[in-house]
């Protein structure tokens, strides 16, 4: 009964680190709830492979076995694209992905990365709220850009931030 009441009262924080391989299927799985058309396990271990992407995950619970969230991006020369962000719909809202950012953007600059882009979805009001919070700035659209259950497909918001 004890440990019920640790599980349930326990707030450990989330540990973060660089993702690897080994992540590939919580990687695509995760991906694939939480976006439209999600990536296959194939597509994941691609990029994790490529030497320009670089990725962080986010593992919760006893020795971090449960995976929690994760971000990727893409470095060419001095700018990267950042490909993704997912969490899990358990931890939403609780900073994590906030953690995942400050922690990749840091190891961005770390790399030599002086400017990041990233595509967000005009309806996406928390991830456009974490991006400006974290000093992106819009600098374009991309009209019809992400399919949408609705019809009509929406508009993707091109974001800049620099880092230096």
């Amino acid at each position: 009964m004890m440990g019920f009441f640790r599980a349930l009262f326990s707030h450990a924080e989330p540990a973060l680190a660089e993702a690897g391989v080994r992540d590939t299927a919580a990687i695509a799985a995760l991906h694939g709830a939480s976006f439209r058309r999600g990536w296959s396990e194939p597509e994941v271990e691609a990029l994790l492979l490529d030497r320009h992407v670089i990725a962080h995950r986010a593992t919760v619970g006893a020795k971090g076995t449960k995976f929690a969230g994760f971000i990727m991006s893409r470095q060419a020369a001095d700018e990267a694209e950042i490909l993704s962000v997912a969490v899990a719909g358990a931890r939403r809202g609780k900073g994590l992905a906030r953690a995942l950012l400050t922690l990749h953007l840091r190891r961005l600059a770390g790399l030599g990365v002086r400017t990041v882009f990233l595509d967000v979805d005009e309806n996406n009001t928390p991830a456009i709220r974490l991006y400006h919070r974290a000093g992106f700035r819009e600098v374009g659209r991309r009209p019809n850009y992400y399919p949408s259950a609705a019809g009509k497909p929406a508009t993707a918001l091109v974001l800049r931030r620099d880092l230096t």
